[in-house]
């Protein structure tokens, strides 16, 4: 009796439970921001989306539908401006890890020559190492994937490389003329923010940030604390090609710089509140003269703190324009896995500058402007911007200050020209001058190795006319002949083979400390700090 009366009621507890289930859920979704004009009413289809179902339904061919889709976003997106963005399910991890600030893989460098992949450097402690792999070998097979001769892609190498933390992979090597198969257990690969932190002088820090991910302000507190240790100051901060990413590490950063309950950015749009960020804690270098070294490749947080240090007349910034890159992207996850990072509003520093340059001439001028100030004299005369765009604003101290279009410096120093000479250039685009590097440190091992730090390398290794005669014989095979160059071109590639010959010996610390001793901009940053 019982089970018939529980078979009579059953479909109608069912029913309930459904409408309630539905009732909660639109009552969710009308608390996430949808607009719901009935408790059944259903979201009008708009036009694309009837487009794209009739094309999947009624079209001659088949169609990547799905393809279809994000083309159609995309030319949407490009209507707004050059930064709201539509990331693919399947490309979001990789973008994701330069903002984490790691990935999961081998931990080895490598490149591609003569269509073989070649290990460049090796993670000290990473899978690899552990494994046994070394500098100088070459990978012929990945698991059951030959690579050797068949015009691999590092993309692809990247594929076949990652993977989960403790899965394994499978690499069939070459190590001399002798073939070696080594299993490697994957693990979690750092993708360090700080290219290098040393004593440029006595009692001067250099510090290089190559980005802003989530481990920024935790590698850069580690350098600061370091070099004030070593009697650090005064301070050289370089963000010249470093295109931003995770604005709070930047304004973390700029708070270690800013005292009391200073203003170092805000943000509003049409519909987001306008967001101060603050000074909230007492500084770890409050005191001390800085200089922040900018290019026309620093972008977004790197402009964020440059232009908050300027502003507040915390800092002298050197170099050139920075790349004008002022709006702040959310992230949306959609239903397939796939993120819109939707432009919701601008940066402005401290004093009111807007940081976004222009971009209502059209997507292809926005992307073509920073090339073009090479070809307008701009990044070899004096900049001309503060003129053509925006209004000044004046600093604490009075010094004038440029809005509009990235951040101006304060002392201007112009792009060294040599390196865009065609002869030279064609050593880049070859990859001629890095496949030189390698090969030269394959060769010469023994006596690289001899050399214990970066400081007595920069010492003691000259790129004579030995060096220099076996790059010549090198560059002939890719139809580039060094010995038509001029003095000055032969003197830059030289400084060039020096200084990449150190990041082979010591990563990147290795080739700023190089590279840093005849860098212009540099030098113009010691000039400064240096004054009375």
């Amino acid at each position: 009796m019982n089970n018939k009366k529980i078979q009579v009621w059953l479909p109608l507890l069912f029913s309930l439970v459904m409408i309630l289930g539905m009732f909660f859920g639109y009552k969710l979704r009308d608390n996430m921001g949808f607009n719901r004009k009935g408790f059944f009413a259903t979201e009008k289809t708009t036009p694309v989306q009837e487009v794209i179902n009739l094309i999947n339904a009624r079209y001659v061919d088949s169609v990547g539908i799905d393809s279809l889709g994000t083309k159609a976003i995309q030319e949407i997106l490009s209507e707004l401006d050059p930064h709201s963005l539509y990331i693919p399910a399947e490309d979001l991890k990789s973008i994701n890890e330069e903002l984490n600030g790691n990935f999961e893989g081998i931990g080895v460098e490598f490149d591609i020559y003569n269509d073989t992949v070649n290990v460049l450097n090796v993670m000290p402690g990473g899978p690899s190492d552990k494994a046994g792999i070394q500098i100088g070998d070459r990978f012929i097979k990945i698991d059951t994937t030959n690579i050797a001769g068949i015009h691999v892609t590092s993309e692809k190498m990247k594929k076949l490389l990652r993977g989960e933390s403790g899965s394994k992979v499978s690499v069939k090597l070459l190590r001399g003329n002798q073939e070696k198969t080594i299993e490697i257990a994957r693990g979690l690969i750092p993708l360090t923010s700080v290219d290098a932190a040393y004593l440029i002088q006595p009692g001067t820090g250099y510090i290089k940030l190559n980005k802003f991910s989530r481990k920024t302000y935790e590698e850069f507190m580690e350098s600061l604390d370091t070099l004030k240790n070593r009697g650090m100051q005064k301070l050289v901060l370089d963000l010249r090609g470093n295109g931003g990413g995770i604005l709070e590490d930047a304004v973390q950063i700029a708070d270690e710089f800013l005292d009391d309950n200073k203003l170092i950015v805000y943000t509003k749009g049409a519909h987001t509140d306008k967001i101060d960020y603050k000074a909230k804690r007492p500084g770890m270098f409050e005191e001390g003269k800085i200089t922040v070294l900018v290019d026309e490749f620093s972008a977004s947080a790197s402009e964020v703190l440059a232009g908050a240090l300027q502003d507040w007349d915390r800092a002298t910034v050197i170099g050139r324009r920075s790349f004008g890159k002022g709006l702040v992207q959310e992230p949306y996850s959609l239903s397939d896995g796939s993120q819109l990072r939707l432009t919701v509003a601008r940066y402005y520093t401290p004093l009111g500058r807007n940081i976004q340059k222009p971009y209502n001439k059209g997507m292809k001028n926005y992307s073509d402007e920073v090339y073009n100030r090479y070809h307008n004299g701009e990044l070899v005369a004096a900049d001309s911007n503060k003129i053509e765009i925006g209004k000044p604003f004046k600093t604490p101290k009075g010094k004038i200050v440029y809005g509009g279009g990235g951040i101006m410096p304060d002392v201007f120093v112009p792009f060294d020209t040599t390196n865009m000479s065609q002869a030279v250039s064609k050593l880049y685009e070859k990859r001629t001058l890095y496949g030189f590097i390698y090969r030269y440190y394959i060769q010469n091992m023994n006596f690289f190795k001899a050399f214990k730090s970066a400081q007595d390398y920069n010492k003691d290794f000259v790129v004579d006319d030995r060096v220099w005669k076996s790059f010549a014989a090198f560059a002939a095979k890719d139809s580039i002949q060094v010995t038509s160059f001029t003095a000055k071109e032969k003197e830059t590639v030289s400084q060039r083979i020096k200084a990449y010959m150190a990041q082979q010996l010591f990563r990147r610390e290795g080739y700023f400390e190089v590279a840093n001793q005849n860098d212009e901009v540099v030098k113009k940053a010691l000039d400064e700090l240096n004054k009375k």
